[in-house]
């Protein structure tokens, strides 16, 4: 087993190998960017070096750097975590050169998956089932557009080198095939070097399913069985589970066999996950189709060893270091069933548009890290309180993940979770994942790659709190510290009388009025305290009492009228964050003077709406464009996103030009809007 080993990526990956290699008493060694200089990550690891500025062009993809630390530091292998140069060939075989083991497959088995029209003919040799589609070297675009037309759409358009959906394009119609084409070269370009794409026949009602596979040196290999990845938005995983619902014992072999085929094929050592398309046929049978291969760890991980009862990551290393499989395939056994969510700082309201910010509150449930949690319940993450999600970097937070002895077990331990996932600070898709969780399709495994948009109407713009209940949470808290503050004393030890909040009045009710915005609307509550101490409170049309303490968990334990919930609240500014559990919310106490003047308002501005790249323009100054036509494209997070014109108008100036770093808000450019 190795003394020490490097690993050379960020957050919360970076995390969970320096949690097994400790526990391994393996000591580490972490890298880190400017953004990163105060990460988690790096207070993980026994050791770190600096190797660059934020971008991951300037720090994470600089593979000559991370070399030169692990060797200076006397590394005797790197783990690549995923993303960044997990499957690249050339770092792999730049750590052998080196005399470094690389913690993954050897560099002809990333090689061989790694482009996926190649992967795709290998795997055909293989006997593996594949889906109808084009994998050839010819690039021409009216040859793919030739080949999309033979093959009959809706066809899928995917980067040759790609992953995490980044590259990829569903085209529904011929005459859109070209527009998405370019976009889909484009990305993957920028992101992976290389702007070969393969088309595909788009499988209607499709699962993701996945096989864990793991190969030694010593010829031996094995499945971990599988993961059902098919709630997805922009082809990227929203949760994960296993083992997958509805899947036959007879089935799961087939696709265990198939998977160890393709990682025989190339002689594949360590973690891989084979991916997989499965067809829902009509008479409910499947069938399934190899989509790729993934020559790494997986996010998604955490699931099968809470099924399987084992440390993926020590696996691993010890493959690494020359031992055997520690297991054999008759001696893994499913037990029970565990999902896994990704919380996302994005903005599922808003088409996900990636968010920015400082965590200024960070509460999980209660869990153990890197490990199976004896509630259940596991978190992984790469941040603290107070961190701040960069535009740098992907948008992931933290990943969620429970374990029952059923699906309806870990599905009701998921739900309690998130609703005990407290996120103030920037915008997260918490909420959204709890109305997914408890979507009719997913409470039913009725699962396939379309739940979220055939679900929409349940999924999005979702208020679960209320109105009455959003005031009253927010009264209440007001109150307390209110109370809080008359109650403290001075040097004395005396409480100035006067000071106090207890509604004594000589003569008639105590009248207070509280100016409120709630969902965009301005709201007026009134609050009544009568000499017989209740407090009544008016909100709209509906007046209650009022009843409020706090709860030695911190909660406010709120009553107002027949109803009545414990909630946390925190103020930020103006704005209270109020979860419950049945849901969060916000609500703002407005004030006036504060907001005097506001409501000036500019037209024909387009802003950027988060911090990132303007990757491209597609009009100049003079330019007539009509309602929704593509003005620019932004890239942020890994992601491109288009801004379209927002009415009838003509352009009048650009402020920025492509290459350009913009911040959140910032005027993209000009346009007279028709009248």
């Amino acid at each position: 087993m190795f003394n020490k080993i490097l690993i050379a990526n960020r957050g919360e990956i970076a995390c969970r190998v320096a949690a097994t290699a400790a526990r391994l008493a393996i000591k580490t060694v972490a890298v880190y960017s400017d953004a990163d200089a105060n990460a988690k990550h790096v207070a993980a690891c026994d050791e770190a070096v600096y190797i660059g500025g934020s971008s991951p062009k300037d720090s994470y993809l600089r593979w000559e750097k991370i070399i030169a630390a692990a060797q200076a530091t006397g590394a005797q292998a790197i783990h690549p975590g995923y993303g960044f140069l997990s499957e690249n060939e050339e770092f792999a075989q730049a750590c052998a050169n080196a005399g470094l083991v690389f913690i993954g497959p050897p560099p002809s088995a990333i090689k061989d998956m790694g482009l996926k029209a190649e992967s795709k003919q290998l795997m055909e040799r293989a006997g593996v089932p594949l889906v109808p589609g084009y994998h050839g070297a010819n690039q021409d675009p009216a040859l793919l557009q030739a080949e999309a037309d033979r093959i009959g759409y809706p066809v899928l358009i995917k980067a040759s080198a790609g992953g995490g959906g980044k590259g990829m394009r569903a085209v529904d119609k011929s005459e859109d095939f070209a527009t998405a084409l370019a976009s889909c070269k484009r990305e993957a370009i920028n992101s992976f070097g290389d702007d070969a794409v393969l088309i595909e026949k788009y499988v209607q009602r499709p699962r993701h399913i996945e096989i864990q596979v793991f190969g030694d040196t010593h010829g031996n290999y094995v499945y971990l069985f599988e993961r059902d990845c098919s709630v997805q938005r922009r082809h990227q995983k929203v949760l994960e589970e296993a083992p997958a619902p509805g899947m036959t014992s007879e089935m799961r072999a087939q696709m265990g066999l198939a998977a160890v085929a393709a990682a025989r094929a190339v002689n594949y050592v360590g973690a891989g996950t084979v991916e997989f398309i499965v067809e829902q046929r009509p008479d409910g049978s499947m069938q399934f189709f190899f989509m790729e291969m993934n020559t790494r760890l997986q996010v998604e991980h955490p699931v099968t060893e809470a099924i399987t009862g084992q440390d993926l990551v020590e696996w691993q290393l010890r493959v690494a270091s020359g031992e055997p499989l520690p297991l054999m395939q008759d001696q893994l056994q499913i037990q029970g069933h565990a999902i896994e969510a990704r919380i996302c700082a994005e903005n599922p309201d808003n088409n996900f548009l990636p968010a920015t910010g400082t965590l200024h509150v960070y509460g999980l449930p209660a869990c153990t890290t890197f490990e199976r949690a004896d509630g259940g319940v596991r978190v992984d993450s790469g941040v603290r309180q107070g961190d701040t999600i960069s535009p740098f970097y992907d948008s992931m937070v933290a990943k969620l993940i429970v374990h029952g002895s059923s699906r309806e077990e870990a599905l009701a331990r998921l739900d309690t979770a998130l609703a005990q996932t407290h996120i103030v600070g920037l915008a997260t898709n918490v909420q959204f994942l709890r109305h997914v969780t408890t979507s009719p399709s997913f409470a039913n495994a009725d699962l396939d790659t379309a739940l979220i948009p055939r679900e929409a109407d349940v999924l999005f713009k979702q208020e679960k709190v209320g109105l009455g209940l959003a005031c009253a949470a927010l009264v209440a808290h007001t109150l307390v510290g209110e109370q809080s503050l008359a109650a403290t004393r001075d040097a004395r030890g005396w409480i100035d009388p006067w000071a106090q909040r207890d509604n004594w009045r000589s003569h008639g009710p105590s009248l207070r009025s509280f100016a409120m915005e709630f969902q965009g609307q301005p709201q007026t509550v009134r609050l009544t305290a009568v000499h017989d101490g209740d407090v009544l409170l008016q909100v709209a049309t509906d007046e209650a009492v009022l009843r409020y303490k706090v709860l030695s968990s911190g909660a406010l334990d709120v009553a107002w009228g027949s109803q009545r919930a414990a909630y946390h609240v925190y103020k930020k500014g103006d704005v209270a964050h109020v979860f419950t559990a049945r849901g969060a919310t916000q609500i703002v106490a407005i004030d006036a003077l504060a907001h005097a003047g506001d409501g000036v308002q500019e037209g024909g501005r387009l802003t950027a709406p988060m911090p990132g790249k303007v990757v491209s323009f597609s009009v100049k100054a003079g330019d007539k464009v009509h309602k929704g036509q593509a003005l620019a494209v932004m890239e942020a997070m890994k992601m491109e996103h288009t801004i379209a014109a927002p009415a009838d108008g003509v352009v009048g100036e650009l402020l920025f030009a492509p290459g350009d770093q913009v911040t959140e808000g910032s005027e993209l450019l000009r346009m007279e809007v028709a009248a």
